[in-house]
């Protein structure tokens, strides 16, 4: 039962300018010096919000939700308190409302917010036998004040964020969350609604525990710099910068400085800049993934190069803007501009144009921040490019995980369902750790609608339906139960499972296909240069054949769910229905001619796509599938995979006994060595968008669950496979996480001869299987030559 009220600047309901507002609060309370105390605080707020505690940041929240799910954390802060006065500080960010919605200009797609901002904060002081000395709960007690420096200004170049800053530093109240600060001339708090009623009537903030830990914030510096203007690039004073020295960078009065950063790879973090001086001063921050051609143009329709050469070539992006008050340094105190939310970069470029007075920078530097995954997972073989691959895709994976799984940290940050599906499955191979691939389950699952179709996108304040996505999601619990070996979440999700399912049959038409998707949903099913809008050309004359493809898979994936949990009759009548699609599908779309399955009905439009998902359906199999995967590899008039969906190719290949045939899939990730990217793009051809999009990180699976050969052979890795395919390599080595602990494996070839060690965890039985199909089961640890 929650003591605490929300609270907000006034008491009106709903933003009634309909703009974004920065809000700050605070708390002091005293803390007794003769016995042991300790505090520990739920906190969340509509829309975003940073606590401090006597000037340091505490945490950073909340986890993104959703109209019937508003998260808290809970934060201890016994550590942390001080004899005597302390104070609690909160900066909260309140995006405005969403109806109607207006892309760029409404603030993040994928931040939920009510239409009035808020704060809660609930905490009990208490001594060392749990009596309260003193309640901080929010209500009117707590001090207020409205930032009237700040604002969000909308950005096109990346409009799913929402915008980015601009902020008049002469009206921020410098060092509010210390201490020290003087907050007599702030107003006092109004109560804007309570917690709960006794009626069951939901408040616009239902409040769930953060399923998720916090994500870390570390200290880091830019490693080099790449280029300037008005002032030489060497001079003692830049080097200072980097190096974090007392010197000051000084701007004299009317001059501009400008630095390019670099922070030495593709990183997310919160920018912060230290200054003095300087009253009138403009400060300008231009966040970018990689230098690009001098003649490219923001709508990302250009091509790239060498992403780190700063000659001949510009960053590209919009600014935060800072106008500097002139706080002059005394007691090592400086003025502070830190956008509040993280920016995604590599690089960095700083602008810095004083007005009648000197500005001295003493600080340019970041915090690093990401989803805290312990990374267990391992890879190196003896093709150097493919061990790079290795490195770059983990490193994809981890900076698009942040509160959720993001297609992209720089442009969007949303929760795609294809997206999230790979994410997850690559997270398995290097983490035990569940907790956000669990929490993405349930996002999709929150974001269905009435007809039982999903949202493409989720948490989001915009509502996107792509159909075929949404099976996407059954793929999902089908992976992490065999991972995992949660029945109990399969069962909790049922309900989903059998709603999506249930859409797709009401859509079947008389001939047994998926019929056209309707009007208002978007029929997409991947990036290739030959589909424009994400599908193929023939969308608009029959139904798409891939829709029915894809839900014979899934129902086959939703057999195995019902026939785990013991529901074998349904299990058989999914399987059954898969089998009718598989039957519609031959007789409309496969072409005696061309000896192909059709992108949709009756049409010579053909591609890739529906051959490899007829296989993974079963409606071809043997030979037969063996001859159309040979001959679609082979075909270069096909419109190809895109480099996720390519991830269904690498099954396809394996499920037929082809999968030796996937190594010359490769060649085309190692296209991008050379270009000295840190992480992989969104598409691998020469025009890219976005330089960081962990879609594209499929050698985590493939390195792990092939070329090492680890998987689950009973679900949840009650027994586990080790079965490698060398391919072209010499040699392999690393590790594979699992629920029990990682499986090390590292084998060579040489001269014919296959040496293979094996460690496992101790209690878990192993097999075996050896290049020459010999089976070996064990337990713990084995060596294997032959």
């Amino acid at each position: 039962m929650w003591k605490a009220k929300w609270i907000w600047c006034d008491n009106r309901l709903g933003t009634t300018n309909r703009e974004h507002e920065l809000v700050y609060f605070r708390r002091t309370f005293d803390v007794p010096a003769d016995r042991p105390c300790s505090l520990a605080v739920h906190v969340t707020a509509d829309s975003r919000y940073r606590l401090y505690l006597n000037g340091h940041s505490v945490s950073v929240g909340p986890a993104k939700g959703d109209n019937h799910t508003h998260y808290y954390e809970t934060v201890d802060l016994t550590g942390r308190l001080k004899a005597g006065k302390n104070v609690l500080a909160v900066k909260v960010l309140h995006y405005a409302g969403v109806r109607p919605w207006k892309m760029g200009t409404n603030g993040p797609i994928s931040v939920w917010r009510s239409d009035t901002g808020a704060l809660l904060v609930e905490g009990i002081l208490e001594d060392e036998n749990g009596a309260c000395i003193e309640a901080v709960h929010t209500d009117s007690g707590w001090k207020c004040m409205r930032d009237e420096g700040y604002s969000l200004v909308a950005t096109p170049f990346i409009q799913w964020l929402g915008g980015l800053e601009n902020v008049n530093g002469a009206k921020l109240p410098h060092g509010w969350q210390e201490i020290e600060f003087d907050d007599s001339a702030w107003a006092n708090a109004a109560v804007c609604s309570d917690t709960h009623n006794a009626f069951g009537e939901l408040s616009a903030w239902v409040l769930t525990p953060r399923p998720i830990p916090p994500l870390y914030e570390r200290e880091s510096r830019f490693l080099r710099v790449t280029r300037t203007e008005g002032v030489d690039i060497d001079d003692e004073e830049v080097r200072s910068i980097l190096q974090q020295k007392a010197l000051p960078l000084r701007v004299k009065p009317g001059t501009k400085v400008v630095l390019e950063l670099d922070a030495g790879e593709l990183t997310t973090g919160y920018l912060s800049l230290k200054m003095s001086g300087g009253a009138g001063a403009e400060v300008r921050l231009l966040c970018a993934e990689c230098y690009e051609p001098e003649e490219s143009d923001p709508r990302r329709k250009r091509l790239k190069g060498i992403r780190d050469q700063a000659e001949g070539q510009r960053l590209i992006g919009e600014y935060d803007v800072y106008a500097v008050a002139g706080i002059e340094r005394g007691n090592n105190a400086f003025e502070i501009y830190e956008p509040f939310s993280f920016r995604t970069f590599r690089f960095v470029r700083f602008e810095f144009m004083a007005a009648d007075e000197l500005l001295e920078v003493h600080e340019v530097g970041f915090r690093d921040t990401a989803y805290p995954l312990e990374v267990e997972g391992e890879f190196a073989c003896s093709d150097s490019d493919l061990t790079q691959l290795w490195g770059l895709s983990l490193r994809t994976l981890q900076r698009c995980m942040h509160e959720t799984y993001e297609d992209c940290p720089y442009y969007e940050q949303l929760q795609y369902t294809m997206d999230t599906r790979l994410q997850m499955l690559f997270t398995y191979q290097v983490s035990r750790d569940d907790r956000l691939a669990r929490r993405a389950i349930h996002d999709f699952y929150s974001s269905m609608l009435p007809s039982g179709m999903l949202q493409c996108r989720y948490p989001s304040v915009y509502t996107q339906v792509i159909p075929s996505f949404s099976l996407y999601w059954i793929h999902m619990l089908h992976e992490h139960y065999t991972y995992f070996g949660d029945l109990q979440l399969v069962r909790r999700y049922l309900s989903g499972m059998i709603a999506v399912l249930d859409w797709f049959e009401r859509h079947r038409t008389p001939e047994g296909i998926v019929g056209m998707t309707p009007p208002e949903y978007w029929t997409h099913f991947d990036w290739v240069q030959e589909w424009p809008g994400g599908a193929p050309p023939s969308k608009d004359e029959g139904p798409m054949i891939l829709h029915s493809l894809m839900y014979a898979v899934a129902l086959k994936k939703a057999g195995d769910l019902l026939e785990w949990i013991g529901w074998k009759e349904a299990a058989s009548e999914y399987r059954e229905r898969a089998e009718e699609v598989n039957q519609a599908v031959i007789r409309t779309a496969w072409s005696d001619e061309e000896r192909y399955f059709s992108n949709s009905q009756k049409t010579k439009d053909f591609s890739q796509h529906p051959q490899v998902w007829a296989v993974l359906s079963g409606a071809i199999e043997g030979n037969d599938a063996v001859d159309l995967l040979t001959r679609t590899m082979q075909d270069s008039g096909l419109p190809v995979l895109s480099i996720p969906m390519t991830y269904h190719l690498f099954r396809a290949l394996e499920s037929v006994g082809m999968y030796e045939a996937s190594f010359g899939l490769w060649d085309r990730w190692r296209s991008i060595i050379g270009l000295n990217m840190t992480t992989l793009p969104e598409v691998f051809h020469k025009t890219p968008r976005s330089d960081c999009h962990a879609w594209s990180a499929v050698p985590l699976a493939e390195f792990a669950g092939n070329i090492l050969g680890v998987k689950p052979a009973e679900p949840g890795y009650k027994r586990i496979r080790v079965q490698p395919y060398p391919g072209p390599l010499t040699w392999a080595k690393g590790a594979v996480a699992t629920k029990h602990g990682p499986v090390h494996v590292d084998w060579s070839l040489d001269n014919g001869q296959f040496r293979i060690a094996v460690k496992g965890p101790e209690h878990i039985p192993v097999e075996l299987v050896l290049p020459d199909g010999t089976v070996e089961a064990f337990f713990g640890q084995i060596e294997c030559v032959v």
